[in-house]
């Protein structure tokens, strides 16, 4: 599980004339200049591309988060007609391919004018449109006592205000889960942003990947490498920070 990371790291050390015939992990000839050739290779500085993937995740975790969150307690705590249907339905969309769904939001996009902007990476994440997220926060809930939303009624709380003092709290082993689900899927998105993003000035981290190979020209392999290692440091963190609350999320979800 290791080797291809360590071959990663390896071959971000190398020349690009011995990354594919020396197979040793251990370079026979050292150029960490890659790091610092490909942080400044590209039309703009690498750090670009972080900031703007960064800014995309943040936002996605805080939409997924409020919205998935929001659309499962009323599926879970609260009673409305026909809330088994819409359940179902929501069920449904998860076997729904993105691919079917591709021309018709590229079209309404479009005609809103989102087209190279960030809107379209962002706004569904404010709208529920993740079912996985919903069904995970719903089990989450569904294990809370019931007891809890009749004494925060007797207290004089509705439902939402139930939802934000009782609710929320005790549903961060779930929110965590989420969020480490969110960025990870996020900051590896390269369909979305390559079909919506034109202006490299915009471009996340996976389109910025791709412009070091060139299929006409040589193809800068070693600055590819290296940067493709900067770019996992994020994820590899977030994960270890959120690793127990992503394991009792899971656990406690009924998702095994």
């Amino acid at each position: 599980m290791m080797y291809p990371l360590a071959w990663l790291i390896s071959s971000s050390l190398k020349p690009d004339r011995l990354i594919f015939t020396d197979l040793s992990l251990w370079p026979s000839e050292w150029n960490p200049a890659n790091y610092l050739d490909g942080w400044t290779a590209l039309e703009q500085p690498f750090s670009v591309y972080l900031a703007n993937s960064f800014v995309i995740v943040v936002l996605s975790i805080v939409g997924n988060l409020v919205s998935c969150s929001l659309a499962a307690y009323g599926f879970a705590r609260l009673k409305f007609t026909g809330r088994k249907l819409f359940f179902t339905l929501m069920l449904g969309t998860m076997m729904l391919p993105g691919h079917v769904l591709l021309v018709p939001q590229y079209i309404v996009f479009a005609k809103l004018g989102w087209l190279n902007t960030y809107y379209p990476l962002l706004v569904p994440n404010f709208l529920a449109t993740n079912a996985f997220y919903i069904f995970l926060m719903v089990q989450f809930m569904r294990a809370l006592p019931k007891e809890l939303d009749d004494a925060a009624r007797i207290d004089g709380c509705g439902p939402f205000r139930t939802f934000w003092k009782v609710i929320m709290p005790l549903c961060m082993p779930a929110f965590a889960t989420t969020a480490i689900f969110t960025f990870i899927s996020v900051w590896n998105e390269f369909f979305g942003p390559l079909i919506y993003l034109t202006d490299s000035e915009l471009y996340t981290v996976p389109l910025a990947l791709r412009q070091f190979i060139d299929s006409e020209g040589q193809s800068q392999w070693g600055q590819m490498f290296a940067m493709s290692f900067l770019s996992l440091a994020p994820v590899i963190g977030f994960f270890i920070a959120g690793q127990k609350y992503l394991v009792k999320g899971i656990a406690t979800t009924g998702l095994k």
